[in-house]
């Protein structure tokens, strides 16, 4: 059976490596959004009523999806949204 040695520099170095390993992993977690959105998400993203939710529907400024009785939104749908309004 060898025997091996751990040196402070091999701690160094395994360290540096994990934190970047973590670094890595919350990076792809933060820019991760949530694909798709519900009306209530939505409303509280936005700050809007029920009201100008559907009227951002019809005329046609946010898509959704509905499946089954819920709707959907695309929050890349919502970002553009946000971005229109902006300018």
């Amino acid at each position: 059976m060898a025997i091996s040695i751990i040196t402070k520099e091999d701690l160094q170095q395994f360290k540096i490596e994990l934190l970047e390993g973590i670094k890595i992993l919350l990076q792809n977690n933060v820019t991760e959004q949530k694909l798709w959105l519900r009306t209530s998400e939505v409303k509280k993203l936005l700050n809007i009523s029920s009201g100008t939710l559907q009227n951002l529907r019809i005329n046609g400024t946010l898509s959704y999806s509905k499946i089954g009785g819920t709707l959907y939104y695309n929050y890349k749908d919502i970002e553009k949204v946000l971005k229109d309004f902006k300018h």
